[in-house]
C-alpha cells in the first residue's frame, strides 16, 4: 500500500487569512480528482479541546461523530468534503502535553529527561500520522493554527521540519500570506510576505507553494518578485483574491491551478479534471436566488456570529436548496421581553432558537418561542432551543407557571427539563457531556419521519440536561408530541406540535451534518415552511 501524502498549510503576516477555507478548498479539488482526502487541524492553545472555551473566545465548538469537541474549522472541512471527521482530526497543544506527561508518569521514557525536542515533537508527529496510518486516505491536509512566529506554534513548525526531511517528496508545505494594497502608494506590497517566509526559513522550513491573500489581482511582475525572493517557482505563487462567498474559493483555486501544482510537487497524477458539477450548481443557485426569506436567529452570542457558524451555513445550504437567499436577523435573546417581542420579531417568516448554556437570555428565548407558537410562525429549536420550547409550553399551555430547567433554577417545582441521570455524578467539565452521534427512533407519520424518510436516524449531541419524562403524558395530551426517542435511554430527542404549521424542537445538533452536497432535511423544510408563511 502506497504511503499517504502530507500537505501542511501554515499562515503568516496576520491571523484570519482563511487557512481553513484554503485547506478545505484544496482538499475539495483533490477529492474531486478522485483522491481520498481528509483534513486535520493543529491548534496551538493549551486547552485539551475547545469544549471548555467560551464562544466569545473561540466561536463555535464543533462536535464530530465520535464525540470529539473540536475547532470550528472541522465544520468547514466536513461541509466541503462531505466526509465525517473524528478525534484524530483535531490536535491541540494541551492534548500533546497531556499525553507526554501521562507517559512520563507511567515511566514510558525510562527515566530520560523529557524535552520539547524530541518528546513533544515526536508526539506531534505521531498524532499527525494517525490518519495516514489508517490506510483510508491518500492525502492528509494539515492546517497549522496561529501565525508563523507565534511562540506557541514553534513545536509544530519544528515537527513539520522533521517530517519534511523524513518524508521527502511525500510531504509539502503551503504558506498562506498577505500581499496588502497600500492605497496611498497605489500598489501591492510584497515585503510582509518576504518577511513571513524568512521567519519560516529561520525555523528550517522552506515553503513549496505560496498562497497570497489579496484584494487586488497579482500582476505577473508581482508573482515573479515573490517567487524570486521566497525561493519558489513562479507557478507556485497562487493568488487568493477576496471572494464573495467561501464557496467560491474552490473554483478560484482551481482557476489558479493550485491542485495541479500540489499534485506535481507530490509526484502524483490525475487523469481527469475535478468533478465539480454539484458544486457549480450549488453556487449558481446561491448567487442567483429566485426568492428571499427573513429568519430570526435568537441567541445570546450573536455579537460573534462564529458562535453559530454551522447553523448559519446550514441555513445557506437550505436556502440554496429552496433557490432562495436566507436573510438571517441576528437577535440577542437578552433584548427580548414579553412587552417588545412582537415588535422585535415583526416581519420574520421563521424563528430559530439557538443552542447555549446558562441562564442569561433564557426568558428572551422563551418569549420568542411563545410568539412563534401563538402566531403560527415556523419554529426550529436546537438543543437549549428545544428545552426552552418545552418550558414555554409547560408554563403557558399546561399552566405550570414556575416550570423551568433545573440547570437554571435548581429549586423549580416543575423541572420539565432535568439533568440526565448519567450526568448527576459528573464533576469534571471537559469532554464529559453527552457527546457525539446517538440513534433516534422516529414516530411513523410524524413531520420528521416524512422529512428524514427513515425509521431510525443518528444525530450528534452536546448536552447534560434532557426532557423530564415524568411530564411526558401531560405534554402529549396537550399537543406537544415526542416524535423522536432514543431507543436505549428513552430520552426525548424531538418534539413537534402537529396542529402548528411547522414547530419542531430537537435535542441534538442537526447543523453539524449539513453539507453542500447534502443540505440537512430539517433545515431545508424549515426554510421551505418559512417561504410559504403568509
Amino acid at each position: 500500500m502506497a504511503s499517504a501524502k502530507y500537505i501542511f498549510v501554515t499562515g503568516g503576516v496576520t491571523s484570519s487569512l482563511g487557512k481553513g477555507i484554503i485547506s478545505a478548498s484544496l482538499a475539495k479539488l483533490l477529492q474531486a480528482r478522485g483522491y481520498r482526502v481528509t483534513i486535520q487541524k493543529l491548534d496551538p492553545y493549551i486547552n485539551v479541546d475547545p469544549g471548555t472555551l467560551n464562544p466569545y473566545e473561540h466561536g463555535e465548538c464543533y462536535v464530530t461523530e465520535d464525540g470529539a469537541e473540536t475547532d470550528l474549522d472541522l465544520g468547514h472541512y466536513e461541509r466541503f468534503l462531505n466526509v465525517p471527521t473524528s478525534q484524530a482530526n483535531n490536535i491541540t497543544t494541551g492534548r500533546i502535553y497531556l499525553s507526554v506527561i501521562t507517559k512520563e508518569r507511567k515511566g514510558d521514557y525510562l527515566g530520560k529527561t523529557v524535552q520539547v525536542v524530541p518528546h513533544i515533537t515526536d508526539e506531534i508527529k505521531n498524532s499527525i500520522k494517525l490518519l495516514g496510518n489508517t490506510g483510508k486516505f491518500d492525502i492528509i491536509v494539515t492546517e497549522v493554527g496561529g501565525t508563523v512566529g507565534d511562540i506557541e506554534s514553534l513545536p509544530y513548525i519544528e515537527a513539520i521540519r522533521q517530517l519534511k526531511w523524513e518524508m521527502q517528496s511525500n510531504c509539502i508545505t503551503i504558506h498562506l500570506t498577505l500581499v496588502p494594497f497600500l492605497s496611498a502608494a497605489g500598489e501591492l506590497k510584497t515585503k510582509p510576505t518576504q518577511h513571513s517566509v524568512k521567519m519560516l526559513l529561520e525555523s528550517g522550513v522552506q515553503p513549496d507553494i505560496l498562497v497570497c491573500r489579496t484584494e487586488k489581482p497579482l500582476t505577473s511582475e508581482i508573482r515573479r518578485k515573490v517567487a524570486l525572493f521566497c525561493n519558489v517557482a513562479t507557478e507556485a505563487v497562487i493568488e487568493s483574491i477576496d471572494a464573495e462567498s467561501i464557496y467560491d474559493v474552490p473554483l478560484l483555486m482551481y482557476k489558479e491551478a493550485l491542485d495541479k501544482v500540489v499534485l506535481k510537487k507530490l509526484n502524483l497524477t490525475s487523469d481527469k479534471e475535478p468533478e465539480l458539477s454539484v458544486w457549480r450548481s450549488f453556487l449558481q443557485k446561491l448567487k442567483y436566488p429566485k426568492n428571499e426569506v427573513h429568519i430570526g436567529l435568537i441567541g445570546k452570542y450573536v455579537e460573534l456570529k462564529d458562535a453559530y457558524k454551522s447553523i448559519a451555513e446550514a441555513l445557506i445550504h437550505a436556502g440554496t436548496e429552496n433557490e432562495s437567499v436566507v436573510k438571517i436577523h441576528w437577535i440577542h435573546s437578552e433584548s427580548l421581553l414579553d412587552e417588545n417581542v412582537s415588535e422585535k420579531l415583526k416581519g420574520l417568516k421563521g424563528i430559530l432558537v439557538a443552542p447555549g448554556f446558562g441562564e442569561r437570555g433564557i426568558e428572551g428565548k422563551i418569549a420568542a418561542i411563545h410568539y412563534a407558537r401563538e402566531n403560527k410562525i415556523p419554529f426550529l429549536g436546537i438543543c437549549l432551543g428545544m428545552q426552552c420550547a418545552v418550558i414555554e409550553f409547560a408554563r403557558n399551555v399546561l399552566g405550570l407557571k414556575e416550570a423551568h430547567s433545573s440547570e437554571m433554577k435548581k429549586d423549580t417545582p416543575d423541572p420539565v427539563i432535568d439533568i440526565m441521570e448519567s450526568q448527576k455524578k459528573v464533576t469534571k467539565k471537559g469532554g464529559t457531556m453527552r457527546l457525539g452521534a446517538y440513534t433516534c427512533n422516529l414516530k411513523p407519520g410524524s413531520k420528521v419521519h416524512k422529512l428524514y424518510k427513515e425509521d431510525q436516524i443518528t444525530e450528534r449531541h452536546r448536552h447534560r440536561f434532557e426532557f423530564n419524562n415524568k411530564y411526558l403524558d401531560q405534554f402529549q395530551a396537550a399537543g406537544m408530541v415526542p416524535t423522536g426517542i432514543n431507543p436505549l435511554s428513552s430520552l426525548v430527542e424531538i418534539v413537534e406540535m402537529p396542529k402548528h404549521p411547522w414547530f419542531v424542537g430537537v435535542q441534538f445538533h442537526p447543523e453539524y451534518k449539513s453539507t453542500v452536497d447534502k443540505p440537512h432535511p430539517l433545515f431545508v423544510d424549515f426554510v421551505k415552511a418559512a417561504l410559504e408563511t403568509k
